[in-house]
């Protein structure tokens, strides 16, 4: 009985000691593929807990500039920076549950699709894919992301026969 109320009283005060900021630390850290360097106001990706949000990426190049060549490369661009940002993150292409892919033109779906199918393993994530307006810079495309690490649990045998 002493035990379960050390424990309790533990489970209680632990996390009144720590300050916000130390808590919010253990839960939730930025990841910038490119620190110190000037950037927009916001982060490649953020990790809260066992989840990724990764920032929608264009197709742009180790050059800082669009892909030269339409969707295509514009899709792998933008897909290969995800990838970083997932595995700067400690994850793999394998988490990522989610995406939404913004198209310039929805006529560009088919190329699209394409490129990105070589990009996930099987089952694929969700996905979302519109059209807009508009995108920054003159893109084609622009994909966000989010990714789920789970346990790796050992598979259980089956007992049906």
């Amino acid at each position: 009985m002493r035990i379960v109320k050390l424990m309790v009283i533990c489970a209680i005060l632990f996390p009144a000691l720590m300050s916000p900021s130390r808590l919010e630390a253990q839960y939730k850290r930025g990841i910038q593929l490119a620190p110190g360097s000037q950037r927009l106001p916001f982060s490649d990706g953020i990790v809260v807990g066992n989840t990724l949000y990764v920032a929608g990426e264009q197709g742009v190049g180790p050059n800082g500039k669009l892909a030269a060549g339409g969707i295509g490369p514009q899709t792998k661009a933008a897909l290969q920076t995800i990838e970083k940002v997932v595995r700067a993150a400690g994850f793999q292409m394998r988490d990522v549950v989610a995406v939404n892919v913004y198209l310039a033109d929805v006529h560009d779906f088919a190329s699209m699709n394409k490129v990105y199918a070589a990009f996930f393993p099987d089952p694929k994530p969700t996905r979302t894919t519109v059209q807009v307006g508009a995108l920054v810079n003159g893109a084609r495309i622009e994909i966000s992301a989010i990714a789920v690490r789970l346990p790796r649990a050992r598979p259980i045998a089956s007992t049906r026969r």
